[in-house]
């Protein structure tokens, strides 16, 4: 028995079915994370190195380089690209996008392993390397900031209270911790007074390790009782090191106060963060790649009032830069148009029908073809996104086309005298055939897309797979419950009604639509050459349309956040980077378009910083190319200092930030 036929014979197993999509749909539905784009993962591993006192010349010529030449032996590699600071490297390789991301871990370990030999010894500790996604930005950026506490406090309470409870809420990658300000003191030695005392500065640094050591001093053995010697005391304020016994010269004591000045301090003054013009410690928070970004955010918000409970009340905790809310608003445009869609097909078909009972067959498998599709995007661990909500969007032409072919031939054998029941085991059996062909040729032309490799194939799969999903759905729709729904809803024909008047407008529409283009194709036949002409001249306009229109990978979207890098010349202290980038955030924040502002200094040395800007709503503001370009004329003023901006973008390619 044909399965038309078993459906039309069967009505509750039909319904059973379609239930049984509707759910499955639903569950998928509710499991599948938002994000603004498909998740587009890059193999990319970062190697982080640090050595304390070492320029970025040395880090370059005595680690980075060592590093790079092991590193270029590892096959995959596409893009390999590092960075020296004061202190630190960074070397960050990208491979293939067919490249095990674990393989390519293994490879790094064991290429640092080799290179211990040539790299310097005074490394504090061997190179570290993590998996990353440079395409990925933070979903949301924490401002921790005070007015009387002082910045270690305020960071303490950044790294122990909000970094470590926020990276355990599920969804959450990891807490990155921007202008770090960890508590240290710091010992100015008087090179003059060591001198005169016989002292090197060797002499200072092995009296302060030896005096704050930690190490076990010993144990003590009896005869009824042992007894495990403790050291207690570790010196933590400036002033408890001020009477540390550097040596013993002409039988007195050396002390530490008398040669160096000690005072508390940070481990790293040379770098810091502002909200706008107060100093803080910004958290960005990064999403695990296959993550709800809205529900990471609804579940950070959702605890901050009680990481908010834990800290003094003169530190406050500000959220900048949320991410969610571009995601939001764009998946529900696509939402509304969407919407939009469907209410505008069934009104077609209702027009063309002038049932109300046969408009609601085709309008039924509408719904089952997108709810069923929903479960297949579950199961494939895709997201809902703008490719793929655009690529349901255009199926829902796609799904109501085999409905309406199935609806018409059935109503066809009803207008010629049959009863509903009998025209749709006939009409069914007639167009089965048809209704398969008609799917698996819309499907054919998305196999392309689904073969297509690289960054272009991974952006658009989603939306080859999510549109054929639905086009396939809906052929089993529309072979299963369209028969059935016709047999039971549709009634036999009554010649003798007359139409009403708002029946006779619209068949007056459609008839003058209909003699309107039959005299249009009679003049085209008409004038054949003429047309033959106007077609090759149309033909040649594209061509040369396509070469002079700008091209790009992707539109330039408007998520409502600027990036930007600011660069002074390389001997620039960091005092007067941090000036001229204050300078530089007045003039932003006076931007009638700028909601509010976070720039840091030192990240990437002393004479670099970033800027993060956060305009307002889209519809109190002019777009944001606009505004970036009113930026940079107005910017531009500040003398010894270069800034650039970029949007943010939700596909983000290298993931690195240009400096030109």
């Amino acid at each position: 028995m044909p399965l038309p036929e078993l459906c039309i014979r069967r009505p509750v197993m039909t319904t059973l079915l379609m239930l049984s999509f509707i759910v499955f749909g639903i569950f998928g539905y509710n499991r599948l994370p938002v994000s603004a784009l498909p998740r587009v993962d890059f193999p990319t591993i970062s190697v982080t190195t640090q050595l304390p006192g070492a320029n970025p010349e040395n880090m370059a010529t005595s680690v980075v380089a060592p590093l790079e030449r092991a590193f270029a032996t590892i096959p995959g590699i596409s893009l390999m690209t590092s960075r020296s600071t004061n202190g630190g490297s960074n070397i960050t390789m990208q491979f293939d996008l067919d490249r095990n991301i674990d393989g390519a871990a293994l490879d790094v370990q064991s290429m640092i392993t080799a290179s211990l030999r040539r790299l310097p010894a005074e490394l504090p500790s061997p190179p570290i390397f993590r998996k990353v996604n440079p395409a990925d930005a933070p979903v949301l950026v924490l401002v921790l900031s005070s007015p009387t506490m002082p910045l270690s406090t305020t960071n303490d309470y950044a790294e122990q209270v909000f970094a470590q409870q926020i990276s355990q809420i599920p969804g959450v990658a990891q807490v990155l911790i921007f202008g770090q300000q960890k508590y240290a003191v710091r010992i100015e030695a008087d090179p003059d007074a060591a001198a005169a005392r016989g002292l090197t500065l060797n002499d200072v640094r092995t009296s302060v390790i030896a005096a704050n050591s930690s190490a076990p001093v010993g144990r003590l053995r009896g005869e009824n009782q042992n007894l495990t010697l403790k050291a207690s005391g570790e010196l933590r304020k400036a002033e408890d090191f001020e009477s540390i016994v550097v040596a013993w010269r002409n039988g007195a004591p050396v002390r530490l106060n008398e040669i160096a000045r000690i005072y508390d301090a940070v481990e790293d003054d040379q770098i810091a963060a502002w909200k706008g013009d107060e100093r803080g410690i910004a958290l960005a928070v990064f999403r695990q790649s296959d993550a709800n970004t809205v529900q990471v955010v609804d579940a950070i918000r959702e605890k901050l009032p009680l990481y908010q409970s834990q800290l003094p009340p003169s530190i406050t905790a500000s959220v900048l830069n949320d991410r969610s809310i571009s995601v939001r608003e764009s998946v529900a445009d696509v939402g509304e148009t969407l919407a939009i869609s469907i209410i505008l097909v069934v009104l077609v078909i209702f027009l063309f029908l002038k049932s109300f009972s046969a408009t609601m067959i085709p309008s039924l498998a509408l719904p089952v073809s997108l709810i069923g599709t929903c479960g297949f995007m579950y199961l494939f661990g895709y997201s809902i996104n703008n490719i793929s909500l655009l690529a349901i969007t255009l199926a829902v032409g796609f799904v109501v086309d085999d409905a309406i072919v199935m609806l018409e031939n059935i109503v066809r054998h009803i207008e010629e005298g049959m009863k509903p029941f009998d025209a749709a085991l006939k009409g069914s059996s007639e167009i089965g055939f048809t209704i398969i062909s008609i799917t698996l040729s819309l499907v054919a032309v998305f196999i392309p897309v689904l073969l297509m490799g690289g960054i272009v194939g991974r952006v658009f799969r989603e939306f080859a797979m999510t549109i054929s999903c639905a086009i396939l759905v809906s052929g089993f729709v529309s072979l299963t419950l369209t028969p059935m729904l016709c047999a039971r809803m549709l009634k036999p024909m009554d010649h003798h009604t007359k139409p009403n008047l708002f029946w006779r407008i619209v068949d007056g529409i459609i008839d003058g639509v209909t003699n309107a283009y039959r005299i249009t194709l009679d003049v085209v036949l008409r004038w054949r050459l003429l047309m033959l002409g106007a077609t090759f001249l149309t033909f040649g306009l594209t061509i040369w349309m396509f070469m002079w229109i700008p091209k790009g990978f992707f539109p330039i979207e408007d998520t409502g956040f600027i990036s930007g890098s600011t660069e002074s010349a390389s001997d620039t202290a960091f005092q007067a980077m941090a000036e001229r980038q204050k300078e530089i955030s007045r003039i932003i924040r006076q931007d009638p378009a700028v909601d509010y502002i976070t720039t840091s200094v030192g990240m990437g040395g002393t004479n670099q910083g970033s800027i993060n800007i956060a305009l307002k709503p889209k519809r109190e503001r002019s777009p944001v190319t606009e505004v970036i370009a009113r930026l940079r004329r107005s910017t531009a003023s500040v003398p010894g200092i270069n800034a650039v901006y970029q949007p943010v973008q939700n596909l983000n390619l290298n993931g690195g930030r240009s400096s030109r």
